[in-house]
């Protein structure tokens, strides 16, 4: 759940992003909404309510992910520190502690070679401040998207080797560096890889004195999609549990579990197991921030965690956008620098830079996205692919993959978008469910210069003169292995819950699904037959709201909370809808109609007019 009103325009409508620019283009190019109902549990929703004493709509909810006992109920919705897996699970712990404590007690400087992202650089703070509070000297490089591109590279490792470095860290990257882990063998660099990458299709293995991956074949540690900070954090923890066990689980990694958790939301890994209790433990500690760059960054962003409940939704959409934007638009060190800092103006003058870069960053994709939506408005051929790849001169290297993933929301199809510039192509491509968007460009190659990615997300580089040959075979394999389908924003539903079953009580139960995101979805429910209390009021040209009232509660529907002592209904609740102005036109609703609507449940924080109401996702005529 999050709140809703002016200044959390986060919260919009499927295929909309938090303070984004709306584009006139885009009702052109969106397909139709399609809603998809989840398969009810009535058998086991009902057992582990009676179990769990839960409310039966929250038990419906997490038998669906998986949780069908009390136990497990209570374990994921309270999450502690003892739900975190022992370190020393995982493939290669042994060896890249016994390596780095051997390098810290002799002073031995050790690289950390990072990445530009959240994840990169992240997982270089938190091995960094490990490496520091042992007493160990920590060197970092995190490439340059624009001049260095993704991953390593060997002549930063002759570099480091030059200037005394005998150990090289890598965190969310190498697995695929074959030639630079030969380089480092070849100079007598010690090579720790820690990454999350998915090794190549043949399951080879860089040449290392450990990796640290649980996908690697033959790890068997119990959480296979941590994140590459997450992977960072595990090292952190063994090293300083090793030194003073008490310590460092009491007050070391709960400062720790901070910054893991930034990463671990921000890239998008499954929010159950161990990233789950990585996330909600984080969020707790991230209430209390300390250092100075947190601080800073919270006031960059709007954020006062002190008068507010923080959210998945807060790290994904209001954090990370401004982290990130380091390492698009200028230099990712920048990052590094504000978590290492303990000078407030210092921190204060590099928050105010992530500003300025994030939005220049949305402005630079705004342009560009409008490029992409008028040509596939007025592109027939590049419309009707089943796999887009959309290329274009010089645009920003360092937002590619955003404008992937606004073409998929505005297409429901696979989108790989290219920039050329100086001969050289460089692509960032986004996937859908069941398409391994990896696996489709493995098939190619022999074409690229540098690649890699998993399933849903990829990246790679080529030769501009190689684009004809690549849209070719990927057309072609997308017509094997992508099946025909009119191109629909599916709205997944998962719940029936009327409107007057909408209570405080039922939300602060709602509240303790919290972190959501991907894995972990917030839940989307459908109200059936609601009705308009008085005319829709437009805001803005753009957006909607109602005041409704359930009209006749659905019989099939079990109370939402049959435990606590009933709260009376609301006679009314209100309704916002996010750029919905021209579909409630559409519909052309008037006082006293009906509707079917799906929608998440908001808690506005706005002083005048603060309280529960509903986020509209989609709207029908009732009973359709």
């Amino acid at each position: 759940m999050g709140t809703s009103g002016p200044a959390n325009m986060a919260a919009a409508a499927p295929g909309s992003r938090p303070n984004e620019k709306s584009n006139f283009q885009v009702a052109r190019v969106r397909p139709p909404q399609r809603w998809l109902l989840a398969e009810p549990h009535p058998e086991e929703a009902a057992a582990l309510a009676r179990e769990a004493r839960l409310p039966l709509v929250l038990a419906e909810l997490l038998v669906a992910r998986g949780i069908t006992s009390a136990a497990q109920a209570f374990a994921f919705l309270n999450p502690e520190p003892a739900h975190l897996h022992d370190p020393f699970l995982m493939l290669g712990m042994p060896a890249a502690v016994e390596r780095l404590e051997r390098a810290i007690a002799a002073h031995e400087p050790i690289l950390l070679y990072g990445d530009y992202d959240v994840d990169g650089t992240v997982a270089v703070v938190l091995l960094k401040t490990a490496i520091e509070m042992l007493g160990g000297i920590a060197r970092f490089h995190v490439p340059h998207r624009l001049r260095d591109g993704y991953g390593m590279q060997s002549s930063v490792l002759e570099a480091a080797h030059a200037e005394g470095v005998r150990v090289v860290v890598t965190v969310d990257t190498g697995m695929r560096a074959f030639a630079e882990a030969e380089t480092a063998r070849l100079l007598g660099l010690d090579l720790i890889i820690t990454d999350h990458h998915l090794a190549d299709a043949h399951e080879q293995l860089p040449a290392a004195l450990a990796i640290l991956n649980p996908n690697q074949p033959g790890c068997t540690y119990p959480e296979k999609s941590l994140c590459g900070a997450a992977i960072a954090l595990k090292l952190a923890q063994a090293l300083l549990e090793r030194r003073d066990p008490a310590r460092a689980r009491e007050k070391t990694l709960p400062s720790f579990l901070k910054m893991a958790a930034i990463a671990t939301i921000a890239d998008a890994v499954p929010l159950h197991g161990e990233n789950r209790t990585i996330a909600a433990l984080g969020l707790r500690e991230l209430r209390r921030p300390v250092g100075a760059g947190l601080r800073a960054l919270f006031a960059a962003a709007a954020l006062d965690p002190a008068s507010k409940q923080l959210t998945g939704f807060d790290v994904a959409f209001r954090l990370a956008p401004r982290i990130n934007a380091a390492g698009r638009m200028d230099v990712a060190s920048d990052v590094i620098e504000l978590f290492s800092t303990r000078d407030s103006h210092r921190a204060a003058e590099l928050a105010a830079k992530l500003e300025r870069l994030n939005c220049e960053r949305r402005d630079v994709e705004a342009a560009a996205l409008t490029t992409i939506e008028t040509r596939l408005a007025r592109d027939t051929e590049i419309a009707d692919d089943r796999l887009l790849v959309i290329d274009g001169d010089n645009w920003h290297r360092g937002v590619i993959g955003i404008l992937a993933s606004r073409v998929v929301e505005r297409t429901a199809k696979p989108a790989i978008v290219i920039t050329v510039d100086g001969g050289v192509a460089h692509g960032s491509g986004r996937s859908v469910d069941g398409f391994a968007l990896l696996a489709a460009i493995e098939t190619c190659s022999d074409l690229f210069t540098r690649f890699g990615g998993h399933a849903f997300a990829v990246g790679f580089s080529l030769p501009a003169a190689s684009l004809p040959e690549l849209k070719r075979r990927l057309r072609l394999y997308a017509a094997a292995h992508l099946a025909v389908r009119e191109p629909a924003r599916l709205l997944r539903i998962h719940a029936e819950l009327p409107l007057d079953r909408i209570t405080p009580v039922f939300a602060g139960w709602l509240r303790k699904l919290e972190p959501l995101g991907h894995g972990n979805p917030e839940p989307v429910f459908i109200a059936r037959n609601a009705r308009l209390l008085a005319p829709p009021r437009i805001m803005k040209g753009q957006h909607l709201r109602l005041e409704l009232a359930q009209a006749a509660a659905s019989s099939t529907v079990a109370p939402a909370a049959p435990v606590q002592a009933p709260t009376p209904p609301s006679s009314s609740i209100r309704a916002v809808g996010w750029n919905l102005a021209e579909r409630a036109m559409e519909l052309r609703l008037v006082k006293g109609d009906a509707i079917d609507l799906a929608y998440r449940i908001r808690e506005n924080d706005h002083p005048d007019f603060g309280g529960l109401e509903v986020e509209i996702l989609g709207m029908q005529p009732a009973g359709l």
